[in-house]
């Protein structure tokens, strides 16, 4: 289990501020944490280096565009 009691989480640069956000944080391991900023003690999601670096990789090839 990763601990993430002391993450310091961030929103894109590109968020205008509000909190109708995805937030992230780099945790311990190389784990990247992403949770709603609307309910930041609600539940987050965890992903190893590889399948983030995978899907900043396919966001950016426009593999989640919209048809």
């Amino acid at each position: 289990m990763i601990d993430m009691s002391r993450a310091e989480w961030f929103k894109s640069s590109r968020s205008a501020g509000g909190n109708d956000c995805v937030e992230a944080a780099h945790l311990d391991g190389g784990h990247v944490g992403v949770r709603d900023s609307k309910n930041p003690s609600g539940p987050a999601l965890v992903f190893t280096s590889g399948e983030w670096d995978a899907f900043l990789s396919d966001a950016k090839d426009g593999e989640f565009d919209r048809p």
